[in-house]
């Protein structure tokens, strides 16, 4: 997936190195520079990583926003009316992303409810500040992990996970970095308001034997990275 988004980075760049040329040579006379081109810088970012396996909420608000914003520099939409509707229409994504993360969601919500009763209650939070958690050659029991405008990494590569585990995650205008065992599964639950979970696990063949780590994410102009 990262190669497709090179190419199609590739592919943009060499589109606007050609039009650039043959304006130069006086072949062509096209305007890249219209109107709300500006726009283009959230829209074209947010459509290629909806091709990644990151979450994909933030990235479709992204997409809205920035072709919103194009309308309202062509004229179509108006600057005041739009503005009036931003904050509503937030709050209106938001709840139905509440309403319908579960549905998509539903295996894995099922798994981590039936986990939920019998987990230990590890609370781990950076406000403002990070934190670095190892869990070198300890017995890995789930965890709370909490960034608020700060980072935290937890490092599981040399952890001992005897059982399925949950690590529930909210990021808000921070990041979690979350670093996993070779050998170890993991599944992904997350609501994301402009911000996601990155998986480099995504697309690693399940081993049905190993255990299974299960991420519940929260963010909010925030990230969660599982390397």
């Amino acid at each position: 997936m990262k190669k497709l988004k090179n190419i199609i980075f590739g592919i943009l760049l060499i589109a606007i190195g050609l039009i650039l040329g043959l304006n130069a040579l006086e072949i062509t006379n096209i305007n890249i520079f219209f109107d709300g081109w500006w726009t283009l810088i959230i829209i074209i970012p947010c459509f290629i990583d909806l091709l990644d396996g990151k979450d994909k909420t933030g990235n479709i608000i992204g997409i809205l926003v920035g072709v919103v914003l194009l309308l309202c520099a062509q004229n179509v939409l108006s600057f005041e009316l739009v503005w009036k509707l931003a904050i509503p229409a937030v709050f209106v994504v938001i709840g139905l992303t509440i309403i319908l993360k579960d549905r998509f969601n539903s295996k894995i919500n099922d798994e981590i409810k039936k986990l939920e009763p019998n987990r230990k209650n590890a609370e781990y939070c950076a406000t403002f500040s990070s934190q670095n958690l190892n869990f070198e050659n300890q017995d890995f029991k789930g965890a709370d992990l909490t960034a608020v405008f700060g980072g935290v990494t937890c490092s599981l590569y040399k952890a001992i996970i005897n059982e399925n585990q949950i690590i529930n995650c909210s990021s808000i205008f921070g990041s979690i970095e979350i670093i996993v065992p070779e050998g170890i599964n993991v599944k992904v639950k997350s609501t994301s308001i402009f911000g996601g979970v990155s998986n480099s696990k995504k697309g690693v063949e399940e081993n049905k034997d190993a255990k299974t780590i299960y991420v519940n994410a929260m963010c909010l102009f925030g990230g969660v990275s599982i390397k």
